[in-house]
């Protein structure tokens, strides 16, 4: 019977160790992140169980403080700012969600035609996407909002057609890597058309990219809802987060001790929001994104 080595010993024991899992930062982010989505969305399905009272209602005195029957206190005329906050999420997370949708397909398309056609189409819509990105955000974004009226149709709109020019460089990028695959230049050999090219073997891969680009600029949505809210451009038959802080701006709450149960929840679940799909479209980024993904 032959005896081991000392390197044979030595890579036995190694062996029998347990392999540890390192720890994957993106990977917790995005399990935070889809917990908090969840968590609020959940939250937006089930307000009319969860809401104590309905927000449009007087049900107490005005600038009332936290109590028992009040957890939040109540706004100058008297409704129950918790169950504001709670109906606030219907308006705040799908103003978020269908702005951020817009967002995917006009970027999704323009990149893709430019990506697909990058000599003369490609250079035009390239050259939009450019204007689009130099023309200062937030005063257009102010601008069109006031010119085209207060309304949730308008914000959604605003939003979305003012947030697509990220989304399409992203793509074009990546559809300028995929057209140069081998089994799309046999495609075209054998004589397939340019929308079965794009539709079959380009289209399902950018999905999958435009999905993380979703996921991060519905955070951005739901911000820019709070601050067109906030500064009162709004839908001011809608009871959104940014909503409320309209209204307590408007009563010059921020100059009271008021603001403690007024303005900060409702500055806390719109940053809350936004942290939870920044982080989730963070994690989904590192998966899906090539180029990082490579890197790592």
């Amino acid at each position: 019977m032959s005896t081991l080595t000392s390197v044979q010993v030595e890579k036995t024991r190694h062996e029998d160790k347990p392999v540890r899992r390192r720890f994957n930062p993106s990977t917790f982010a995005g399990w935070m992140g889809g917990v908090i989505i969840v968590g609020l969305i959940l939250v937006a399905i089930f307000a009319k169980q969860l809401s104590p009272y309905d927000p449009a209602e007087r049900v107490g005195r005005p600038f009332q403080p936290p109590s028992a029957e009040h957890l939040l206190g109540t706004n100058d005329i008297g409704q129950d700012i918790l169950s504001e906050l709670i109906y606030g999420s219907r308006v705040s997370l799908t103003i978020g969600i269908v702005a951020s949708l817009v967002t995917m397909g006009i970027g999704t398309t323009v990149g893709l035609l430019a990506g697909y056609f990058p000599k003369r189409l490609g250079k035009v819509l390239m050259r939009i996407v450019d204007l689009v990105l130099i023309v200062p955000f937030l005063p257009l974004l102010i601008l069109l909002a006031a010119y085209l009226g207060r309304s949730l149709f308008n914000t959604v709109m605003i939003i979305g057609v003012l947030s697509w020019a990220g989304t399409a460089r992203v793509i074009r990028s990546h559809v300028l890597t995929i057209v140069q695959q081998d089994y799309v230049l046999a495609s075209r050999t054998i004589g397939a058309g340019d929308l079965h090219i794009i539709t079959m073997h380009i289209l399902p891969q950018v999905l999958l990219l435009a999905v993380g680009q979703f996921v991060q600029a519905t955070s951005g949505a739901i911000l820019l809802e709070a601050s067109l809210s906030f500064l009162g451009l709004g839908d001011p038959l809608q009871k959104s987060w940014g909503t409320v802080l309209y209204w307590a701006q408007v009563r010059g709450v921020f100059l009271t001790p008021a603001w403690r149960w007024w303005v900060l929840p409702a500055g806390l679940l719109i940053s809350l929001a936004a942290l939870g799909f920044a982080l989730l479209g963070f994690s989904l980024e590192q998966v899906i994104n090539p180029r990082l993904r490579n890197s790592h």
